[in-house]
Protein backbone atom coordinates (compact mmCIF):
# COMPACT_ATOMS: atom_id res chain seq x y z
CA UNK A 1 0.00 0.00 0.00
CA UNK A 2 1.11 3.55 -0.63
CA UNK A 3 0.28 6.78 1.19
CA UNK A 4 2.60 9.48 -0.14
CA UNK A 5 1.81 13.14 -0.85
CA UNK A 6 3.88 15.91 -2.44
CA UNK A 7 2.42 19.43 -2.44
CA UNK A 8 3.70 22.84 -3.50
CA UNK A 9 1.87 25.92 -2.30
CA UNK A 10 1.90 29.05 -0.20
CA UNK A 11 1.28 29.36 3.53
CA UNK A 12 -2.03 31.01 4.40
CA UNK A 13 -0.76 32.08 7.85
CA UNK A 14 2.36 31.85 9.99
CA UNK A 15 3.07 28.35 11.35
CA UNK A 16 1.81 27.68 14.88
CA UNK A 17 4.45 26.02 17.09
CA UNK A 18 3.45 24.09 20.20
CA UNK A 19 5.09 21.55 22.48
CA UNK A 20 3.56 18.32 23.76
CA UNK A 21 3.60 17.57 27.48
CA UNK A 22 6.72 15.48 26.87
CA UNK A 23 8.49 18.43 25.18
CA UNK A 24 8.17 17.36 21.53
CA UNK A 25 7.73 20.24 19.08
CA UNK A 26 4.74 20.18 16.71
CA UNK A 27 3.92 22.81 14.11
CA UNK A 28 0.67 23.26 12.21
CA UNK A 29 0.05 25.44 9.17
CA UNK A 30 -2.23 25.56 6.14
CA UNK A 31 -0.95 25.37 2.58
CA UNK A 32 -2.91 26.89 -0.32
CA UNK A 33 -2.40 24.68 -3.38
CA UNK A 34 -3.76 25.85 -6.75
CA UNK A 35 -5.93 23.42 -8.68
CA UNK A 36 -4.71 22.65 -12.20
CA UNK A 37 -7.95 23.88 -13.77
CA UNK A 38 -10.29 26.85 -13.57
CA UNK A 39 -14.01 26.82 -12.81
CA UNK A 40 -16.01 29.50 -14.64
CA UNK A 41 -12.74 31.16 -15.65
CA UNK A 42 -11.49 31.53 -12.06
CA UNK A 43 -8.65 29.57 -10.54
CA UNK A 44 -9.41 27.71 -7.33
CA UNK A 45 -7.21 26.46 -4.53
CA UNK A 46 -7.37 23.76 -1.91
CA UNK A 47 -6.39 24.64 1.65
CA UNK A 48 -4.58 21.68 3.17
CA UNK A 49 -3.66 21.33 6.84
CA UNK A 50 -0.02 20.36 7.40
CA UNK A 51 1.57 18.98 10.60
CA UNK A 52 5.31 18.68 11.25
CA UNK A 53 7.10 17.23 14.27
CA UNK A 54 10.36 17.62 16.22
CA UNK A 55 13.27 19.50 14.61
CA UNK A 56 11.39 19.97 11.34
CA UNK A 57 8.59 21.65 13.30
CA UNK A 58 11.04 24.11 14.87
CA UNK A 59 12.65 24.87 11.49
CA UNK A 60 9.26 25.54 9.91
CA UNK A 61 8.26 27.83 12.78
CA UNK A 62 11.55 29.74 12.51
CA UNK A 63 11.82 30.14 8.72
CA UNK A 64 8.34 29.92 7.18
CA UNK A 65 5.96 32.88 7.16
CA UNK A 66 2.58 33.66 5.65
CA UNK A 67 2.77 33.81 1.84
CA UNK A 68 6.02 31.88 1.47
CA UNK A 69 6.24 29.17 -1.17
CA UNK A 70 7.23 25.70 0.04
CA UNK A 71 7.09 22.04 -0.96
CA UNK A 72 5.72 19.51 1.52
CA UNK A 73 6.22 15.76 1.40
CA UNK A 74 4.45 13.36 3.72
CA UNK A 75 1.40 11.16 4.22
CA UNK A 76 -2.34 11.74 4.53
CA UNK A 77 -3.78 11.08 7.97
CA UNK A 78 -7.40 11.18 9.12
CA UNK A 79 -8.05 11.56 12.83
CA UNK A 80 -11.19 12.01 14.87
CA UNK A 81 -12.06 13.80 18.07
CA UNK A 82 -15.19 14.84 19.95
CA UNK A 83 -15.90 18.58 19.91
CA UNK A 84 -17.44 20.62 22.75
CA UNK A 85 -20.94 19.62 21.66
CA UNK A 86 -20.07 15.91 21.80
CA UNK A 87 -20.09 15.48 18.02
CA UNK A 88 -17.39 13.43 16.32
CA UNK A 89 -15.20 15.58 14.06
CA UNK A 90 -13.06 14.10 11.27
CA UNK A 91 -9.82 15.94 10.48
CA UNK A 92 -7.82 15.20 7.32
CA UNK A 93 -4.24 16.49 7.30
CA UNK A 94 -0.82 15.81 5.83
CA UNK A 95 1.80 14.69 8.33
CA UNK A 96 5.00 15.94 6.74
CA UNK A 97 8.44 14.44 7.09
CA UNK A 98 10.10 16.79 4.59
CA UNK A 99 9.56 20.49 3.89
CA UNK A 100 11.53 22.44 1.28
CA UNK A 101 11.69 26.21 1.53
CA UNK A 102 11.35 27.36 -2.09
CA UNK A 103 11.95 31.07 -1.48
CA UNK A 104 14.88 32.45 0.43
CA UNK A 105 14.31 34.73 3.38
CA UNK A 106 16.97 37.15 2.07
CA UNK A 107 15.17 37.45 -1.29
CA UNK A 108 11.95 38.43 0.50
CA UNK A 109 13.82 40.89 2.72
CA UNK A 110 15.50 42.54 -0.29
CA UNK A 111 12.19 42.78 -2.19
CA UNK A 112 10.47 44.50 0.73
CA UNK A 113 13.39 46.84 1.45
CA UNK A 114 13.80 47.77 -2.22
CA UNK A 115 10.06 48.02 -2.87
CA UNK A 116 10.36 45.29 -5.50
CA UNK A 117 7.62 43.08 -4.05
CA UNK A 118 4.56 42.45 -6.17
CA UNK A 119 1.16 43.12 -4.65
CA UNK A 120 0.79 43.53 -0.89
CA UNK A 121 4.21 42.74 0.55
CA UNK A 122 5.05 41.20 3.86
CA UNK A 123 6.84 43.55 6.25
CA UNK A 124 10.15 42.05 7.39
CA UNK A 125 11.52 43.12 10.74
CA UNK A 126 15.27 43.75 10.58
CA UNK A 127 15.68 42.39 14.12
CA UNK A 128 13.88 39.10 13.36
CA UNK A 129 15.91 36.16 14.68
CA UNK A 130 15.06 32.49 15.17
CA UNK A 131 14.52 31.41 18.78
CA UNK A 132 15.47 28.22 20.58
CA UNK A 133 13.14 26.21 22.84
CA UNK A 134 13.81 28.46 25.82
CA UNK A 135 13.20 31.66 23.82
CA UNK A 136 16.83 32.77 23.55
CA UNK A 137 18.28 33.64 20.10
CA UNK A 138 19.95 30.84 18.15
CA UNK A 139 23.38 31.59 16.68
CA UNK A 140 23.17 30.49 13.02
CA UNK A 141 25.72 31.34 10.35
CA UNK A 142 24.69 31.85 6.72
CA UNK A 143 26.46 28.58 5.82
CA UNK A 144 24.09 26.62 8.10
CA UNK A 145 20.86 27.94 6.53
CA UNK A 146 18.94 25.44 4.41
CA UNK A 147 18.50 27.90 1.52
Amino acid sequence: MLNHVILIGRLTRDPELRYTSSGIAVTQFTLAVDRPFATNGQKEADFIHIVTWRQLAESCANYLKKGRLCAVEGRVQVRTYDNNEGKKVFMTEVVSDNVRFLESRNKDRNNVLNGAGQGPSERVDEKEVPLSENGSPVDISDAELPF
